[in-house]
């Protein structure tokens, strides 16, 4: 009899989905202040669950939820089963939890498995992938996405006489799991997934938590990952519940039978989410096997004390990320014809929001150009090639990060912490296109120059694939010193100069690189 090896996994944050029903002939039927208590006292409790007052780490969310089987879900994610039952207990004792009847809960954990990165698990191994990386951490310690609409059903893998999952081979199970995570990666951007396991925890074997701006992006991706083998000959599914996410400060409004604001108002209790949007894209029903993204674009070298020296030596640094847009930028090795496709893909998904401004792919310029460059140069050897992805909001540029994170061969993201070195790059710079080679040349000469100064690694000129005008400078330097120095010298102020003649636009200096 062959045993099969039943993959590893890491368990991260505990997940609670906690559905509630009103008693709406008591609520009726209750003093005026009474009513107010209870929905004083459940602003409180549900906007200090967000507020995290209760944890170090975690998050949590409410929903109104269409049809009967509840009238409220909260969602929450917290390190430990102890935090969950704390807050379990401190709902009992609100005025709130009066009123209401728990119909349904699902408790399960966040986990990542060894068909993901069976490098995560190996001893003494350290994933140097950075998407991959990134990936596992956003599944282990997910944020609860700002989307309106959430979809929850829960699931398991079928163990029939036909069809049993745990009795194929690991590297066929592995297969199916990729084949479906390649579907949700068509819907980076429109769907996002916190997948939990359950086993010994709840019923089924898995929770699957869908979260989406537009409902129908949700019925699409389920309709279509219905067909494929995983779901068709291995799956088996439970009740699917659907709600609309409020702020804790509108629960009057749920529950005089207004509309409910999907904002928080001004003049409301408590305080706004403190979160951005995470999770991860890539929905692969059970056992995680599907590349993802995070969510998240890391610290930002760019502190004020910085832009403010700079300006003193007129130097405009801008914002970290643009006034009017912000910047998630991505460094690949991979193929960029390849990149290219993979990039293009998403960007089909990003151009459904409003608030994406562009995604481009930047390679690496060759400065030994037939149009005036300096002969001799060629681009760096080992320069990368860059996702640029620019967006009006933080919380949207967050969200695409993840899933860029995704992208094949991605060694770095802008803005992560490198403890040996230190970043800066130069963006929005717009060529005029007469004075191109002449850019690219000075490129050339200053690059020169900077080969000879103490503390510098490497320089490269990065150009916008499909608009050779667009481009931007990245450096990394042996400390923040040692580009400061660089910053203040002549070669920098003339290079500055030069650049008024040359760009259509203003550069400015970004560190985040």
């Amino acid at each position: 009899m062959t045993r099969r090896t039943p993959p590893q996994t890491e368990e991260g944050w505990y997940v609670l989905h906690d559905f509630r029903s009103i008693d709406w002939d008591a609520w009726r039927n209750a003093p005026d202040h009474r009513r107010s208590r209870a929905i004083d006292e459940g602003i409180e409790f549900l906007a200090a669950a967000e507020r995290l007052e209760d944890a170090d780490a975690g998050d949590s969310a409410t929903f109104s939820v269409l049809g009967h089987e509840a009238d409220l879900l909260v969602l929450h994610l917290r390190p430990t089963l102890a935090d969950l039952d704390g807050l379990e207990r401190r709902f009992e004792h609100t005025e709130l939890a009066a009123f209401t009847e728990r119909t349904d809960s699902y408790l399960s954990v966040t986990e990542v498995s060894g068909y993901m990165s069976q490098e995560f698990f190996d001893e003494d191994s350290e994933v140097e992938d950075t998407g991959m990386k990134r990936y596992i951490e956003s599944r282990l310690e997910p944020e609860i996405p700002e989307a309106e609409f959430v979809s929850f059903y829960p699931m398991s893998k079928r163990r029939g006489p036909d069809h049993n999952w745990y009795d194929l081979p690991f590297d066929e199970r592995a297969e199916h799991l990729s084949s479906h995570g390649d579907i949700g990666r068509e819907y980076a951007g429109r769907v996002t997934q916190i997948i939990s396991g359950s086993i010994g925890l709840d019923d089924f074997e898995w929770g699957v938590t869908l979260f989406a701006d537009d409902p129908t992006d949700v019925k699409e991706l389920l309709y279509e990952m219905r067909f494929d083998p995983s779901s068709s000959r291995f799956a088996e599914f439970g009740r699917f519940l659907s709600a609309r996410r409020f702020p804790p400060e509108n629960l009057g409004a749920f529950l005089a039978g207004e509309t409910i604001p999907q904002e928080t108002s001004a003049d409301t209790h408590g305080g706004s989410h403190p979160h951005g949007s995470g999770g991860s894209s890539d929905p692969a029903h059970g056992e995680s096997g599907a590349h993802g993204g995070d969510g998240s674009h890391g610290d930002h070298h760019g502190d004020e004390d910085v832009r403010s020296e700079l300006d003193e030596i007129g130097v405009y640094a801008g914002q970290p990320h643009g006034e009017d847009v912000h910047a998630v930028v991505l460094y690949s090795a991979a193929d960029s014809d390849h990149l290219f496709e993979e990039v293009d893909g998403l960007r089909t998904n990003f151009d459904h929001y409003d608030s994406h401004v562009k995604t481009a792919v930047y390679e690496p310029e060759s400065t030994d150009r037939d149009d005036g460059g300096a002969d001799g140069e060629s681009a760096s050897e080992n320069a990368e090639t860059a996702i640029v992805s620019l967006w009006e909001t933080e919380r949207a540029a967050d969200t695409a990060a993840g899933f860029l994170a995704d992208l094949p061969e991605i060694v770095r993201q802008a803005g992560d912490d490198d403890g040996d070195s230190w970043g800066t790059m130069g963006m929005f710079y717009t060529v005029k296109a007469e004075r191109r080679g002449d850019f690219v040349g000075t490129f050339g000469d200053v690059a020169g120059l900077l080969d000879d100064m103490d503390g510098h690694r490497k320089t490269d000129l990065l150009v916008n694939r499909e608009d050779e005008n667009d481009m931007f400078i990245a450096s990394r330097w042996d400390g923040r010193e040692d580009a400061m120095a660089f910053f203040r010298s002549d070669a920098f102020s003339e290079t500055v100069e030069f650049g008024r003649d040359v760009l259509a636009d203003r550069p400015r200096h970004v560190f985040l690189a």
